[in-house]
C-alpha cells in the first residue's frame, strides 16, 4: 500500500513539475515574438529584386508602403506575418518571391520619465526594464526629487492605472515587487 501512494505522489509530482515547465516555455515564447509598431523602421529586402528592396517606416496608421504590394497593415504583426502578406502579394507580379522582413529600428516600443530627475524624456523600451533601471537610465534624482512619491502611469485599455512607488522601499527591500517592469507607453513622474 505504501509503495503504490509512493508511486502515486511521485506520479503527481512529476506531472506537476512538467506542467510547470511547459507553462514557462509557452510564457518565454509569447515573449520572443516581436510585434511591429508604429514608428519602426523594417528592412523588406526581395531576393534578386533590388528595386523591391527598401527601408520603409511603418506609418502612424500602423500601415507601409512597396512597390507592387501598395499599403500593407504591419503595425500588430510579427515580422514572419509581414513576410508571408508581402511574400503573397509579390506571386502575381514575380514567380516564387523570396522576401525578408527585419526589424531596422525600433521606435514604436518606448516609456517616458518626467519631473525631477537628471534627464527626462523618452526612452526606448528595447529589453525588460524595470522602474530603478529605468530611473538609472535618467542619470538619478535631482536634489529636489520626493523619492517618496513617484508616480507610475500606465494605460490598459481605455483606463489608466496609477501605481504610487515610494523608492525606499524597493531599496530596502520591504517593497520590492514596487519595482515592476515596464510596458511600451509607461510614464514615470517623479515630483
Amino acid at each position: 500500500m505504501f509503495r503504490s501512494m509512493a508511486f502515486t505522489w511521485t506520479y503527481i509530482l512529476c506531472a506537476a513539475f512538467f506542467l510547470i515547465l511547459m507553462v514557462g516555455q509557452v510564457q518565454a515564447e509569447e515573449r520572443d515574438y516581436y510585434l511591429i509598431g508604429e514608428g519602426d523602421v523594417l528592412d523588406i529586402t526581395v531576393w534578386k529584386e533590388p528595386e523591391l528592396s527598401r527601408s520603409v517606416k511603418v506609418r502612424v496608421d500602423g500601415r507601409i508602403s512597396m512597390p507592387l504590394v501598395d499599403d500593407v497593415l504591419a503595425a500588430g504583426r510579427t515580422p514572419l506575418e509581414l513576410k508571408e502578406i508581402v511574400t503573397t502579394r509579390l506571386e502575381e507580379f514575380i514567380e516564387a518571391p523570396e522576401v525578408t522582413v527585419i526589424v531596422h529600428q525600433q521606435a514604436s516600443k518606448s516609456y517616458y520619465v518626467l519631473g525631477e530627475v537628471r534627464q527626462q524624456g523618452e526612452y526606448p523600451l528595447e529589453k525588460d526594464v524595470s522602474v530603478l533601471q529605468a530611473i538609472a537610465k535618467t542619470n538619478g534624482f535631482t536634489e529636489w526629487a520626493n523619492k517618496r512619491n513617484i508616480l507610475l502611469l500606465r494605460n490598459s485599455g481605455n483606463n489608466q492605472q496609477r501605481f504610487d512607488i515610494d523608492y525606499r522601499d524597493i531599496v530596502s527591500g520591504s517593497n520590492p515587487e514596487l519595482n515592476m517592469q515596464l510596458m511600451p507607453g509607461d510614464t514615470i513622474v517623479v515630483p
